[in-house]
């Protein structure tokens, strides 16, 4: 349900009209305050703009502490930049002027659902929880990251059966929203426009898949990935494994620092390649700056894409090369294109093909722990993020390292 509060009955009754559902008008903050507190199930309070604004953001910094589910919006005859800062720094979600109706409809439907994420969210109910982050990284393009990491995605969520987040860390050239067919309305760039990064503010950077899971998309300006700093990336994955029972994330072919941000925190490094040499020596050369930044060898698994390709290198030879065993081998097939360019992973196109099966698999037998069940898994214990114990730069090219 939602609350208006306006003292101005003509103002009142024209903005009731614009709010969706079910709406409450109330005319004191006295008034409010007794409904919020009896009636749980208020999920947004809209202030008109005749509500003085220090009242406002006394009641939105208060709620934003005790019941971070429940949204603020703000209608303002005047908005400046004073304004809305003091109102991002309170806590209320959006701010319009009362003559924008339809920026006053969406700013309460964005907040509604919003509320509606944050409410899955229940910190208490597992206290020191955290989610296991599944890193899907190559250092060389075109070796399948976004097929392997969408389709993992889609089978750890289980059709929301698990909370599952899917980041796409690829922030100048991300693949993600297309891949599955999503058309975010925010993106990992507007967390740079958050005055607090918290739980609540993190839910509003999500996009909804239809198969259960979440995705933060990136960025759609390139160009905006340079402000993107790796401290960020590790605030918002700390947030992130709080909140969901896995993190999956797609990378570039870049060792960048905001990948490593996401390494130290990894606890399954999932590293696919392709039967060809050039794929090979540069996961060979991933494998050893692994070993170089001390990421433990037990937390990684090579994933072989289109393994049964006759190019006169097979799977043998491979971890001959590499001395280490290839955990998931996908077969080649034409399915796995198709799905990619309709925008559907093959996984919920067609689970029972091979492929799926080969995904499913392995997560099951992998990525999800041994005897845990869907309702089980988010509680399981994960170890700590890593912490890196020697510092270097990595350039493009794999084999420049400086320590």
């Amino acid at each position: 349900m939602s609350i208006l509060v306006e003292a101005d009955p003509l103002a009142a009754e024209s903005l009731r009209a614009i709010i969706p559902g079910e709406v409450r008008v109330l005319s004191s903050f006295n008034e409010l305050r007794q409904v919020v507190a009896d009636d749980a199930g208020v999920d947004l309070v809209v202030f008109g703009a005749s509500v003085e604004l220090d009242l406002v953001l006394d009641f939105a910094a208060g709620q934003r502490l005790s019941r971070p589910a429940l949204g603020v919006v703000l209608v303002r005859s005047r908005v400046d930049s004073n304004v809305l800062r003091a109102a991002m720094r309170a806590g209320v979600r959006e701010v319009v002027k009362p003559d924008e109706l339809t920026a006053l409809a969406d700013a309460c439907v964005r907040s509604q659902e919003l509320s509606r994420g944050v409410a899955r969210v229940d910190p208490a109910a597992a206290p020191g929880r955290r989610g296991r982050l599944v890193t899907v990284f190559a250092s060389k393009g075109g070796a399948g990251k976004t097929t392997v990491a969408t389709n993992l995605a889609v089978v750890l969520a289980a059709k929301g059966r698990r909370r599952v987040c899917l980041l796409d860390l690829d922030l100048a050239f991300g693949d993600v929203a297309i891949a599955m067919q999503l058309f975010p309305s925010r993106t990992i760039a507007d967390a740079l426009s958050l005055s607090r990064l918290d739980s609540t503010a993190v839910q509003s950077l999500v996009t909804e898949h239809s198969s259960g899971l979440e995705v933060i998309a990136a960025p759609v300006d390139p160009g905006t990935h340079e402000s993107i700093s790796a401290a960020l990336i590790g605030d918002l994955l700390d947030l992130l494994t709080e909140s969901y029972d896995f993190v999956v994330v797609d990378t570039p072919p870049a060792f960048t620092e905001q990948v490593l941000a996401a390494f130290d925190r990894t606890d399954h490094f999932v590293l696919p390649a392709t039967l060809d040499v050039p794929s090979i020596k540069n996961l060979k050369l991933t494998l050893e700056t692994l070993d170089l930044l001390s990421y433990p060898r037990e937390r990684r698994h090579l994933a072989l894409n289109r393994s049964d390709a006759k190019v006169g290198l097979s799977a043998a030879d491979v971890e001959k090369t590499l001395q280490t065993k290839i955990e998931l081998r996908i077969p080649s097939s034409r399915a796995v294109p198709s799905s990619m360019n309709r925008g559907v992973p093959i996984t919920l196109d067609e689970p029972n093909h091979a492929v799926s099966r080969k995904l499913r698999a392995f997560a099951e037998n992998t990525l999800i722990p041994h005897g845990a069940t869907v309702e089980t898994t988010a509680t399981q214990a994960t170890p700590q993020p890593h912490a890196r114990t020697r510092r270097i730069t990595l350039r493009r090219n794999p084999t420049q390292v400086t320590t």
